[in-house]
């Protein structure tokens, strides 16, 4: 009897196994590169891998960190069919006489939050006031090109702006100790940081300056063979991914908890406040003034591209390149 209940047991389990597996079979499988480590331009993601939305869409989604080459290089080799980046950073995977393979496929913030972070106490209100201050650069031909135009558009001399390497880890223990007078941030993240901080900062955000410096960033790229070749899977999984999204406006503090529950890098687990903080911020970003989750705004999109030709940045004119709205459901 106890042999014939084990030979039961075991064949029980098999077909379970049998079961779990050709399940996991039926399901086609995406690789996603995140862009950095896990943060809350990502919550989307994960909240649509938590709350099963990929399955349901047939999809077995594999989130992964970038390589050293980076994410955009992963994607139009085909080793991730998706992966996050910026407007700015991929126009050098544009500007080139055989352009890499990627498209943008949906926005996942509307509108740029990024701007420089500095010392409240010095009143620095606006791109003059870096005059004669300490700034720690990425010594990005593009970056030093959008400082250049802010302060030569209020009338400020760029060359009195002094740039050291960007070294900095907590930008506003750098400006309290006077490391750094200012540096580039992303709002949605490090600007909230420097809010939870305790130290007076200021800001200034390149949006507000001008209409051209209002590029999208962060974007979810795609690979062109793969959109060509699976142009449903790809809908599929952006239709699943904006119900992450939706998810997170909705339920912004619960979508953090998901977030820093998905991390496997285990960045987050001691940073609850600040997620959470950023979350409630970034998520009424996601969509915005846009029709709908993911939509670029040609005009706008063009508008960056074009600014990048006049000034010499690009060796081709990538205007109407590189994005497309053809993969979103508006579900």
């Amino acid at each position: 009897m106890k042999k014939l209940l084990a030979l039961l047991l075991a064949l029980c389990l098999a077909g379970m196994i049998s079961a779990v597996s050709a399940e996991t079979e039926q399901l086609t499988k995406i690789v996603f590169c995140l862009d950095w480590t896990p943060n809350t331009n990502h919550t989307g993601v994960y909240a649509a891998q938590a709350l099963g939305y990929y399955k349901e869409a047939g999809l077995d989604v594999e989130i992964v960190q970038p390589p050293e080459n980076g994410a955009v290089l992963m994607c139009a080799a085909g080793q991730a069919q998706f992966a996050v980046d910026a407007q700015d950073t991929m126009a050098a995977s544009l500007d080139l006489d055989e352009p890499l393979g990627v498209t943008a496929v949906a926005a996942l913030l509307q509108h740029n939050t990024s701007g420089i972070l500095t010392r409240a106490e010095d009143g620095i209100t606006s791109a003059k006031g870096l005059e004669d201050r300490v700034y720690a650069t990425w010594d990005s031909p593009i970056e030093l090109a959008m400082l250049r135009y802010c302060m030569e558009k209020e009338g400020g001399d760029f060359s009195k702006l002094r740039l050291i390497p960007n070294n900095v880890t907590d930008e506003p223990a750098a400006l309290a100790a006077h490391q750094i007078d200012a540096v580039w941030i992303f709002y949605g993240w490090s600007g909230i940081n420097a809010e939870l901080s305790g130290v007076a900062c200021g800001y200034w955000d390149f949006a507000s300056v001008s209409s051209e410096l209002d590029y999208y960033t962060p974007v979810l790229l795609a690979n062109n063979d793969f959109l060509a070749q699976n142009p449903e899977t790809a809908r599929a999984f952006l239709s699943a991914t904006e119900k992450g999204y939706r998810y997170a406006v909705e339920h912004p503090e619960e979508a953090a908890d998901l977030l820093i529950a998905g991390d496997s890098t285990g960045s987050l687990s001691d940073s609850r406040d600040l997620v959470v903080t950023s979350q409630k911020w970034i998520s009424e970003r996601y969509i915005a003034d846009a029709p709908d989750w993911g939509v670029f705004d040609a005009d706008r999109w063009n508008a960056f591209y074009t600014w990048l030709s006049s000034n010499g940045l690009t060796v081709h004119d990538l205007t109407g390149r590189g994005f497309s709205n053809d993969y979103l459901t508006g579900e």
